[in-house]
């Protein structure tokens, strides 16, 4: 049996789970920091780092021994992600884990036109299967992405047309998340959707950096044969080439669009727009 605290969390050595780490370090919550690497773990009050992967369910069942409630970030992207996905969900079911709470992507679906949104989709499925509790963090396409759109030239290139975003802070996710996971169990079973407070088109965010960073950024609706031609250079595999296109096709589809009040009513704030988020960031 392993011991350690009740709370778990993942990806603290990424950006958004190690700021989740943090909020919950500062506001005095034990945690265990589940990373492939001991030595990368941020040294936190209260954080015991506790060595895992997703793929390995040994290691993961004996990390997760006498957790309550666990923070899952999704994977990095990868070909076999859902695998690793639902490797780690079945071993935080069989390791006796009670409360799941995972970031999952605005409008997941089986069908939806963003392709990673359909491997959040299923992975959802699997928590709602495990018999877990759960709570599901719906997030919007990131705000802090939006500045490394734009190429060298200044352009930000893709098929999203007219279509608009509800675009969140990193920032206000992570605060989302904490408060969720400080008592979880006034969240069982809910899923949120986390946006920013407006829904903006890359024509509109373009205008909005050009304002905030100094730098002259403009937009350029291309077609899809375009979108696929312009990335070929990456040497990219078809699944990831198709995941980056279709972020921009599901902004012409609408389907990233529909600002919502969930970071307030979890948070007590207001959402950051993205002239505050760059205000904030000191992209100047």
């Amino acid at each position: 049996m392993t011991t350690g605290p009740e709370l778990a969390v993942t990806g603290s050595t990424g950006q958004l789970g190690g700021a989740v780490a943090r909020l919950l370090a500062d506001a005095g919550s034990p945690q265990r920091l589940l990373v492939r690497d001991a030595g990368r773990a941020p040294e936190l009050e209260g954080a015991v780092p506790f060595v895992t992967s997703y793929a390995d369910p040994e290691r993961a069942t004996a990390a997760l021994a006498g957790v309550k409630t666990l923070f899952m970030v999704s994977a990095a992207e990868a070909e076999d992600r859902l695998q690793q996905h639902y490797t780690f969900i079945d071993a935080a079911a069989a390791a006796g884990v009670q409360h799941i709470v995972y970031t999952s992507f605005f409008g997941a679906a089986p069908d939806a036109t963003f392709t990673l949104a359909r491997d959040h989709f299923a992975t959802e499925e699997r928590i709602k299967a495990s018999g877990m509790d759960y709570t599901l963090l719906r997030d919007d396409f990131y705000l802090d992405f939006l500045p490394l759109l734009a190429g060298e030239d200044g352009v930000i290139r893709g098929p999203a047309g007219d279509g608009a975003m509800a675009a969140v802070a990193r920032a206000d996710i992570a605060r989302s998340a904490a408060a969720v996971l400080r008592d979880p169990a006034l969240h069982v079973g809910r899923s949120y959707d986390l946006t920013g407070p407006e829904d903006i088109s890359l024509a509109q965010a373009a205008a909005i950096l050009t304002a905030g960073t100094g730098r002259t950024i403009t937009f350029h609706n291309e077609t899809l044969e375009e979108a696929y031609a312009s990335r070929a250079s990456y040497g990219a595999p078809p699944w990831q080439v198709d995941a980056w296109v279709s972020t921009y096709t599901a902004i012409a589809a609408g389907e990233l669009s529909g600002p919502t009040s969930a970071v307030h009513e979890l948070t007590g704030r207001e959402p950051l727009s993205l002239a505050q988020f760059l205000a904030e960031s000191h992209h100047i």
